[in-house]
């Protein structure tokens, strides 16, 4: 789509949101059709995303993208009503009887960006929030999901008006001007989810038009097993976290902290764990292959610079088939901060495990690095729990589980510091996508006038009382 298209696209949906916002039904509408299309074609859903991955198992595509998107239009249909509804709010005693209340109201238009991780889920359950709020959307996909970009913008052709979303496809040509082009159009809220460095890159080109912003990003996510847990439960939950979609899940445990008297116990029960749930990975059609040739590489240099650099590489059997770019779950010991594996993303299937001596090395280990979006710890014993709640700072946690936090609606999903900023999901995304507009409700009869100039005795004496001078 050229850059004139993308300003048309844009121009219909703003000329149709400031006409009118989406009604009550209007937006209930809209999400029972994308329920429809995600139900109807859920088959061709899943071939799309395989054929982007070149091999992604259709059971990971339903679990992790297709049955979170129909929670989040069921949980959205559910309380709409009581979400769109005038919002009472106290008034200050002074100011009585005189009443207040909050109105949602849409934004307007609403550009969400894309990746190519879990590009069905990432573009439905912004979209999802952002209709339930009345808006019109404007969706961009990533260029390493043309056919999961294709089948959605097929599927949702006819099911929702042309002025209520657009589906932009991935310029595979000049996809950096193309994300440019998008980012810089005057949104009334833009909604990204990638990498940090390119979150900056949108932030930039949003505030040019002053557009509010949601950044979800991504970062290092810790795991932290405590010397009570249970390892064989901890061990299970972060090998399932972490290796679903090889890795390739911004809030998949990034590294583990272990006790240094468990690391060999950690290790061996990891591999075993992975093993069992992927035997022969590279040749197992339940696991998924990286997205493409690039990130592969990127995956096997940090590999292999941490090896180099003394690191021990743990797996079972070969680690990586290049020409199909598979790459096996692997366990890494002995990593530094002079290795990129320890200061970068991983975003794939290779899992550091750090010793500890004690939690407080942890906790100030975890603070001196930028805020997590996720963290994870394993424990039993509650204090051990809440001194690590406590004392860090991370955009959503799991305590004796992974990734879990982020399937809960009643639950903000978002980022701090550096792995984003704003939320969504549930109510959530709900305010997120709207002006909470407050109102003031002047009674009839009030004694506001005393304060009116010119300013009596009775004035200075009110306000000297008010002042508490």
């Amino acid at each position: 789509m050229s850059t004139t298209e993308l300003h048309t696209t844009f121009q219909t949906l703003h000329t149709a949101s400031r006409v009118t916002s989406l009604s009550l039904d209007q937006r209930r509408g809209a999400l029972k059709a994308l329920s429809r299309v995600l139900i109807e074609q859920a088959g061709a859903a899943c071939a799309a995303v395989d054929a982007d991955f070149q091999g992604r198992p259709a059971d990971e595509t339903r679990l992790l993208e297709l049955a979170p998107s129909q929670q989040g239009i069921k949980h959205a249909l559910k309380h709409l009503s009581a979400w769109a509804a005038p919002r009472k709010a106290k008034t200050g005693l002074n100011f009585l009887p005189a009443k207040s209340r909050i109105i949602p109201q849409a934004l307007g238009v609403v550009g969400i960006v894309v990746p190519w991780n879990y590009p069905i889920l990432m573009a439905t359950a912004p979209m999802i929030n952002a209709i339930a709020a009345g808006n019109r959307v404007m969706i961009k996909m990533s260029e390493h999901s043309c056919a999961t970009a294709a089948w959605l913008a097929s599927a949702l052709h006819g099911a929702l008006p042309l002025d209520v979303c657009q589906i932009i496809q991935g310029d595979t040509v000049d996809p950096v001007s193309q994300s440019q082009t998008f980012c810089a159009l005057p949104f009334d809220h833009l909604f990204f989810t990638g990498s940090s460095n390119v979150g900056r890159s949108v932030m930039a080109a949003a505030a040019q038009n002053l557009t509010p912003v949601t950044l979800e990003l991504g970062g290092k996510s810790p795991a932290i097993i405590g010397v009570g847990a249970d390892m064989k439960e901890a061990t299970r939950r972060i090998a399932v976290g972490k290796w679903r979609n090889a890795g390739q899940t911004c809030i998949a445990p990034d590294h583990v902290f272990v006790h240094r008297n468990q690391l060999d116990d950690c290790v061996a029960q990891l591999l075993a764990h992975a093993n069992k749930m992927y035997p022969d990975a590279l040749n197992n059609d339940n696991y998924a292959s990286i997205i493409n040739a690039r990130q592969f590489e990127r995956l096997q240099q940090r590999a292999d610079e941490a090896v180099e650099k003394g690191a021990k590489l743990h797996k079972s059997g070969t680690l990586s088939d290049a020409a199909r770019h598979r790459m096996s779950p692997a366990v890494l010991t002995g990593v530094t901060d002079a290795m990129r594996i320890t200061t970068e993303e991983i975003f794939g299937p290779l899992l550091p495990v750090l010793p500890y001596d004690n939690l407080d090395e942890v906790i100030a280990c975890i603070n001196a690095r930028p805020r997590p979006l996720s963290l994870y710890v394993f424990e039993r014993d509650s204090r051990a729990i809440n001194k690590v709640l406590n004392e860090t700072v991370a955009g959503g946690v799991s305590v004796n589980e992974t990734i879990m936090h982020i399937a809960q609606e009643d639950l903000p999903f978002g980022g701090v510091g550096a792995s984003g900023m704003g939320h969504y999901h549930g109510r959530w995304g709900f305010d997120t996508f709207s002006k909470l507009k407050p109102v003031f409700y002047q009674s009839r009869w009030n004694a506001l006038g005393l304060l009116d100039p010119p300013h009596s005795k009775l004035f200075h004496k009110i306000v000297r009382r008010l002042a508490g001078v």
